[in-house]
């Protein structure tokens, strides 16, 4: 096979595990998702590995997934670097960045980096939109979005994973001590669960089993919110039980007014992703940017 055809079928197995189906997947590259289930069970029968745990329901990267996307987005990075030193522009960010960011992430963990950002490239001002509900970042004339959970990229925009938070079940300890710790995941369908709900939908709670398949959790409540700190706070007034990324509750667990529920349970990582408009030279200030979000947000 041709080294051509080798990164063909990568790119369509990057674009499947940023998407969370073949059909997602295949989409962004203009697939069906039969055509990027077959190039990515060729890429799994050329190296001799399993890539993804399917399930009738839904897809999740292996180990060996896991390490070919990171060597993935590696090489994606030096084409990005190779094609921006052959621009003609001098690649000095200049200009105005506007960024849609989810309001809590945001404020805790994206401010401190545009701080840095604004520091580094005096040329560049910033505007931000700081909001828990999807938005049309082209209709809408953003530059790039960070979204959490990974949801599929639409058409024409690029979307990268650039961390993984990892999520946890917690209540606060009067709700615990009132209505009793859960023993078992389905033991949830008898508990207040505080659940996320935007116009694209409502939060869905699911856990991996041992075996890697992604089982569903029984989650359900009289309370919806469309706000994660929102959230946080119903959790710590005793309203329920929350199912939250780590950065957003690990001060109130430190101060013991939320608990963990279920610890044992493997709820995967919250995917960070970044979305921008596919151009074929990015903007440098959008690069840059990107650019550091991977670098801070990995470490």
């Amino acid at each position: 096979m041709s080294r051509h055809n080798s990164l063909n079928e990568i790119l369509v197995f990057m674009a499947v595990a940023d998407g969370g189906s073949f059909v997602a997947g295949g989409r962004t590259l203009g697939l069906t998702g039969s055509a990027a289930g077959k190039a990515v069970a060729r890429l799994e029968s050329r190296l001799g590995r399993r890539l993804f745990h399917r399930t009738t329901r839904a897809i999740a990267l292996t180990d060996d997934g896991r390490r070919l996307y990171d060597h993935g987005l590696r090489v994606l990075e030096a084409l990005d670097q190779a094609e921006a030193g052959l621009a003609a522009d001098d690649g000095m960010p200049r200009g105005r960045l506007r960024l849609t960011l989810p309001d809590a992430f945001g404020r805790i963990v994206v401010l401190p980096l545009v701080r840095q950002f604004l520091q580094r490239w005096p040329e560049v001002r910033i505007e931000i939109s700081l909001t828990d509900r999807p938005v049309d970042i082209v209709e809408e004339g953003f530059d790039l979005a960070v979204r959490i959970g990974g949801a599929d990229a639409p058409a024409g925009l690029i979307c990268r994973t650039i961390a993984g938070y990892r999520a946890m079940l917690c209540a606060a300890p009067a709700y615990l001590a009132a209505r009793g710790m859960p023993a078992h995941a389905d033991a949830l369908a008898r508990h207040d669960c505080l659940l996320f709900h935007s116009r694209s939908g409502t939060q869905r709670w699911r856990h991996r089993d041992a075996a890697g398949t992604w089982q569903r959790i029984p989650a359900s409540g009289r309370l919806r919110l469309d706000s994660g700190e929102a959230l946080r706070d119903a959790a710590v007034a005793g309203l329920g039980i929350a199912f939250l990324p780590e950065f957003l509750v690990a001060g109130q667990l430190a101060a013991g007014d939320l608990q963990e529920v279920l610890p044992d349970l493997d709820f995967g990582a919250a995917r960070i992703v970044v979305l921008y408009p596919g151009r074929r030279l990015v903007e440098p200030r959008v690069r840059r940017f990107v650019d550091l979000l991977v670098a801070e947000l990995r470490t």
